[in-house]
């Protein structure tokens, strides 16, 4: 990832701040770091090494590029045992000794590589469209197969955004292919999982295109990849807050049909839905799923996306009707068809989608159970006493059909009540008898529903 921090204590510099070494680059907060690295953090030793490969940065993306592929071909071990390169029909790469990686779509015995062949190829690639200023500058090679056409996903496409970083860090700052080679290294970071390590890039992408003056469209982009990680973090208000802006961006700047502009509408609904904003959620995704069919196609994945966000913001609401629940099964079921001819099995999109469809068919199930059980005596609010070992102490209904997670299918408690002077004092009646719950003596209008 791009270095903000020094070596030695992780202050943060961003991207000016602190001194670097003279030799090799290599960031500090000040000279008392740099002292101390050199004397006892090792880098007396490693300063010609980093110095030779290119300097700090390049040494870092070399190291981090190496680890990746490693961790990629040991995670597609057992799926390429036995097959070849289609590049260099060798097992081992005959220079790294790397195994073979599979992170598209592609299915049988096709797609089977090495991430330093499929690298190579398109450094070539495009360093030919540069040389003859074509039209088509073949960078979606760096991030989607040229057989399945469908892009690399997982750990697979964390090591091909490390190897895409490494090709081109060492241009100048401004440079369109360094700039897509940022992206794509936020994109394979966050693929993996690793979100901190992809937060880091991302505002530095964003940070270096403001002061370059880059195009809006690009900005957008990278707003978008930034409000991404956000929420993967788990800071739901600050990616709406920004999901909300790219969206505006997007309708002003392409129109609605613009695959740009769906997408955010997508990435903006499912924000609202995080934060439990089901309704506002829907009402976006009901704008733009029939532009998205129109334009894109049932089965593109954009289109698949929107579909699973609608349906989710259908399940996720407990105000949702049994209606509203079998629509969204209906959806997913459809959906999740399409994902598996289009995608494979096997493929992220497609194992969400179908964890989605028995979430909602559990959902269902669940609240259809719950339109047979009979209705409590006491509403939710009432004052009641309830049995706790033999005696009976006083709260409040806090909610009717009680569950927890690790219940068999059906069960529920007919109560779960919040009792007085207790933290947190959650406990549910197993039975709607008065042996184990009953009114609070001040509280006559109790049974009353």
């Amino acid at each position: 990832m791009y270095l903000t921090q020094c070596a030695v204590c992780a202050t943060e510099l961003g991207l000016s701040l602190g001194k670097k070494c003279g030799r090799c680059s290599t960031r500090y907060c000040g000279a008392a770091c740099q002292a101390q690295h050199w004397k006892e953090g090792g880098h007396d030793t490693l300063c010609k090494k980093i110095k030779k490969a290119g300097g700090a940065e390049q040494y870092n993306a070399n190291k981090k590029y190496t680890e990746a592929v490693a961790v990629a071909a040991e995670a597609c071990a057992e799926d390429t045992r036995g097959q070849t390169c289609f590049i260099c029909t060798q097992a081992l790469h005959w220079k790294t000794k790397e195994g073979l990686v599979r992170g598209c779509s592609c299915r049988g015995t096709a797609g089977f590589a090495h991430v330093s062949c499929l690298a190579e190829q398109a450094k070539i690639l495009v360093a030919e469209a540069e040389e003859n200023n074509l039209d088509d500058n073949q960078w979606h090679r760096w991030h989607t197969c040229s057989l399945c056409e469908q892009e690399y996903h997982g750990v697979m496409k964390c090591a091909f955004g490390w190897a895409c970083w490494k090709t081109y860090l060492g241009r100048p700052e401004g440079n369109w292919a360094r700039s897509s080679a940022m992206m794509l290294l936020g994109n394979g970071l966050s693929s993996a999982g690793h979100d901190e390590d992809a937060l880091s890039v991302r505002e530095v992408e964003l940070s270096i295109e403001r002061r370059h003056g880059t195009s809006e469209n690009d900005i957008l982009i990278s707003q978008t990849n930034l409000a991404s990680t956000y929420q993967k973090l788990g800071r739901f208000e600050q990616a709406n807050s920004m999901l909300r802006d790219v969206y505006s961006g997007w309708l002003k700047f392409s129109g609605e049909e613009h695959s740009s502009a769906l997408i955010a509408a997508n990435n903006y609904a499912a924000s609202l839905s995080s934060l439990k904003r089901f309704e506002e959620s829907k009402s976006v995704l009901r704008k733009a799923m029939p532009v998205a069919r129109r334009v894109l196609g049932e089965s593109d994945n954009i289109t698949l996306k929107m579909r699973r966000s609608y349906a989710g913001s259908l399940v996720m609401n407990n105000g949702a009707t049994l209606d509203d629940l079998r629509e969204a099964v209906t959806m997913l079921e459809d959906a999740e068809r399409i994902a598996r001819r289009v995608l494979g099995g096997a493929h992220p999109n497609s194992c969400l989608m179908a964890g989605s469809l028995r979430e909602a068919r559990k959902t269902l199930r669940a609240r259809e159970m719950l339109a047979t059980l009979p209705v409590p005596r006491f509403k939710v609010g009432a004052r009641v006493e309830c049995n706790v070992k033999a005696k009976f102490l006083e709260g409040t209904v806090v909610r009717h059909h009680y569950r927890e997670s690790d219940w068999e299918p059906g069960v529920f408690a007919p109560y779960q009540v919040k009792l007085d002077g207790r933290s947190p004092g959650l406990v549910f009646a197993s039975w709607d008898q008065d042996d184990c719950i009953r009114a609070a003596a001040a509280d006559s209008d109790a049974e009353t529903v």
